[in-house]
């Protein structure tokens, strides 16, 4: 039998090196959800209180957006990475680049 313990991976992201990797890893890998979870793990890591007042939203605001079922909006996300001190930089793709998506008509 395999024993496994619990880890809580915002207490292992204690430096702001840290979490600034940990959220470009999943920026990286282009899933929306993880991008999401990875910043509400860091912004759980920094304090929620404090993060939330820093980006202009109520606690409850920011768990909901970075809740698992959340789907924060881009300026949402763009207000709680400046409170994390991040910012988002784009780099061009190495290989073959992705062809753009078919725009939805509104």
């Amino acid at each position: 039998m395999v024993r496994t313990i619990r880890v809580d991976v915002a207490e292992l992201l204690d430096t702001p090196e840290r979490q600034a990797e940990y959220i470009s890893v999943a920026l990286e890998t282009g899933d929306p959800e993880f991008v999401r979870d990875a910043v509400g793990i860091v912004a759980r890591a920094r304090g929620m209180s404090e993060v939330a007042r820093a980006a202009g939203l109520n606690r409850e605001s920011l768990y909901k957006a970075l809740g698992e079922t959340g789907n924060p909006e881009f300026g949402t996300m763009l207000g709680v990475l400046r409170a994390l001190g991040l910012e988002l930089a784009a780099r061009p793709v190495k290989g073959k680049p992705a062809r753009p998506r078919a725009r939805k008509a509104a």
